[in-house]
C-alpha cells in the first residue's frame, strides 16, 4: 500500500513538474527569438503541456521505487555523518539556510514579472533550492573564516594571544585513536582526572569504528560494538568533541588512519592516545608526541627488586619441566625455578632477576628455604 501511495505521489509530481517544463521551454524560446515559439496556439501549447506531464509522470511513476532506495541510503548516511557533526556546524547550517531563505524570498519578487504562472512557479522553487543549498554549505565550510574576517585586528590579536597563553598552559588537545578506545581503559583514566585539556575523537576514528561494528568477524564485531558503546559513554559523562575533519584539506589524501592521526596531531599542536606500540615507535620518528597507556600501566605496577622476598600462588607448569608459574593482582607474571611441587599453593619466594620488555614486565625467582630446611 505504500509503495503504490508512493508512486501515485511521484507520478503527480513528475506530472506537475513536466507540465510546467513545457511551459518554460516555450517561454525561453520565445525570448530568445526562435520562430516556431511564436505560432503555436493556446491549444497546441496545452496539448504539447498534457503529453509532457503524462511522460514525465510514467518516468516518475517507474522511478519512484529506485529513487526511494535512494532516499532511505541516502537518510541512513545523513545520520552516520551528523553523528560526527559538531553542534557549531549544525547551527552554522541552521543560519545559513535561513539566509538562503531571506535572499531566494528578495530574489523571487524580480522574476515577478514573468507573464505564465507555471513558468514563474518552477523558477522561484529553483531559485530557492539553490539558494538554500548554496547558503547552507557556505555557512558550514566558511562559517569560521567568515566570522574571523569579520573581528578586528585587535580582536584577531586577542584570539591569538588567548590562544598562545592556552597552549602555554598545556592545554594541547589529545587525540584518541581507534584501539585506545576499543581497550576500554581511557574511560577509567578519564574518571581519574589525570587526563588533561580537551578530548578530541577525529571522524575517521569513528568511521573505523563503525566498520569493526560491522565486520563479519564475531570477534571483530565484538570489540568494535565495545568500542562505540565506550565511546558513548565518555562522550556523555566528559563531553568529548568529534572533531569533523572534512576542511582539513591535508587529511583526504591520506588513505591510512594511523598516518591521518599522526598528521592532525602535527596539524592540531595535539598528542595522540594510544596503546599501539608501532603507532608510538612512528610517532617518535614524525615528533609527535604520544600518551602510550601500556606504558602508564607497566609504570604503575609495583616496583620488584632482586632480592627481595614476596607470597606468590603457583598455578600451573612453565616452560621447564621444573619451573611454575604465578601471577601478580596487576597480570605481572612470576616464574619460579624448581616449584614444580609446589604449584596450587601459595609459597614464599626470593625475587632473583627482572626482565622489562615492551609487552610488560617479568618476575624470576626461586622457592624460599625454610628455617626447618636451613637447619
Amino acid at each position: 500500500m505504500l509503495k503504490n501511495l508512493i508512486r501515485t505521489f511521484a507520478a503527480i509530481l513528475g506530472a506537475i513538474l513536466g507540465y510546467g517544463v513545457c511551459h518554460l521551454v516555450v517561454y525561453v524560446a520565445g525570448r530568445v527569438g526562435i520562430e516556431f515559439a511564436g505560432s503555436i496556439s493556446e491549444h497546441q501549447l496545452f496539448i504539447a503541456s498534457v503529453a509532457t506531464a503524462i511522460i514525465f509522470g510514467i518516468i516518475f511513476f517507474l522511478a519512484a521505487p529506485a529513487i526511494a532506495r535512494q532516499g532511505k541510503k541516502v537518510a541512513g548516511e545523513l545520520g552516520t555523518d551528523l553523528a560526527g557533526v559538531s553542534a557549531g556546524r549544525i547551527i552554522s547550517g541552521a543560519v545559513g539556510l535561513l539566509f538562503g531563505l531571506l535572499a531566494a524570498t528578495m530574489l523571487a519578487q524580480l522574476f515577478r514579472i514573468i507573464p505564465n504562472s507555471y513558468v514563474y512557479s518552477v523558477v522561484v522553487v529553483l531559485t530557492y533550492l539553490a539558494l538554500c543549498y548554496l547558503g547552507v554549505v557556505v555557512a558550514m565550510t566558511k562559517g569560521k573564516d567568515l566570522v574571523s574576517s569579520l573581528l578586528s585586528p585587535q580582536g584577531k590579536e586577542r584570539e591569538t594571544r588567548a590562544q598562545f597563553v592556552r597552549r602555554k598552559q598545556g592545554e594541547n588537545p589529545k587525540i584518541l585513536d581507534t584501539s585506545v578506545i576499543i581497550d576500554g581503559r581511557i574511560s577509567e583514566i578519564m574518571s581519574t582526572g589525570f587526563l588533561e585539556g580537551p578530548i578530541v575523537i577525529p571522524e575517521f576514528v569513528l568511521v573505523e569504528l563503525r566498520h569493526i561494528a560491522d565486520s563479519a568477524d564475531s570477534v571483530k564485531r565484538t570489540r568494535g560494538r565495545r568500542g562505540l558503546d565506550i565511546l558513548n559513554k565518555i562522550r556523555d559523562d566528559y563531553g568529548v568533541e568529534i572533531y569533523n575533519t572534512d576542511n582539513e584539506k591535508e587529511l583526504k589524501a591520506i588513505p591510512e588512519v594511523d598516518v591521518k592521526l599522526l598528521k592532525l596531531a602535527q596539524i592540531t599542536g595535539g598528542s595522540v592516545v594510544t596503546n599501539d606500540f608501532n603507532l608510538n615507535k612512528v610517532a617518535g620518528i614524525n615528533g609527535v608526541r604520544v600518551l602510550n597507556i601500556n606504558e602508564l600501566a607497566n609504570c604503575l605496577k609495583p616496583v620488584v627488586i632482586p632480592g627481595e622476598d614476596m607470597d606468590v600462588t603457583l598455578i600451573k607448569q612453565g616452560k621447564d619441566p621444573s619451573q611454575a608459574i604465578g601471577y601478580l593482582d596487576d597480570g605481572t607474571m612470576i616464574v619460579v625455578e624448581n616449584g614444580k611441587d609446589s604449584i596450587g599453593s601459595t609459597c614464599r619466594i626470593k625475587v632473583t632477576s627482572v626482565l622489562q620488555t615492551s609487552a610488560g614486565r617479568m618476575i624470576f625467582g626461586r622457592l624460599k628455604e625454610t628455617e626447618k630446611e636451613k637447619a
